[in-house]
C-alpha cells in the first residue's frame, strides 16, 4: 500500500447477514471514485462470493449438541479496502480454514460439453470473482485472503 492510498477497514462477524454491509460500504466507496453502476455491481457480487467463502468455509458449522462461542470469540472477517488513484481493491481476509485455491481450480473439470446433471454446485465463486474483477489474488497462510482489483477507467470527457 503507497502512502497515497487510503485504507477503510470493517470487521464484521463472519455470518451472512453482514454480508449486504459488506456490499454498501463497497457502493459507497466506489461511487465516490467514479464507478460506473455496472462496475459497482459486478465487485458487489465478487465480494459477496469473497465474504461467503468466509461465511461457508473458512469457519465451518458448529457440530451438533456446540454451542456457539462467545461474541468475543465469534469468526470475524476483516475487509479492507484500498482506494488508489486509478483502482479499487478489496481484500477480504479470515482465520479459519485456509485451502489452496490453485489445487482447488486443477481438479474443477471444464463446463463445456457437460449437461445440466452433470454439473455440481459449489466451488465456481474463484471463477465469477475472477470474470467481474481486473485481478483475483489468493492467499492461504494463515486462514484465507482474497485480494479483488478494479481498475478505474476514466473516459476522455470525465478526466
Amino acid at each position: 500500500m503507497k502512502a497515497t492510498d487510503e485504507l477503510v477497514t470493517l470487521q464484521v462477524p463472519a455470518s451472512a447477514e453482514y454480508v449486504d454491509l459488506v456490499r454498501v460500504t463497497l457502493y459507497g466507496i466506489a461511487a465516490k471514485m467514479g464507478f460506473s453502476y455496472e462496475e459497482i455491481e459486478d465487485m458487489k457480487v465478487a465480494v459477496s462470493e469473497a465474504c461467503n467463502n468466509a461465511v461457508l468455509h473458512a469457519y465451518g458449522n458448529l457440530p451438533s449438541g456446540t454451542t456457539a462461542p462467545a461474541p468475543e470469540q465469534a469468526p470475524r472477517m476483516e475487509v479492507r479496502f484500498i482506494k488508489k488513484k486509478d483502482a479499487l481493491s478489496i481484500v477480504v481476509k479470515d482465520d479459519g480454514q485456509s485451502f489452496d485455491a490453485l489445487a482447488v481450480a486443477r481438479q474443477k473439470s471444464p463446463m463445456s460439453g457437460k449437461s445440466i446433471d452433470e454439473l455440481h454446485a459449489g466451488g465456481l465463486g474463484l471463477y465469477l470473482m475472477q470474470a467481474l474483477m481486473d485481478q483475483v489474488e489468493v492467499h492461504s497462510d494463515t486462514g484465507t485472503e482474497v485480494i479483488l482489483t478494479k481498475r478505474l477507467v476514466r473516459s476522455e470527457d470525465t478526466a
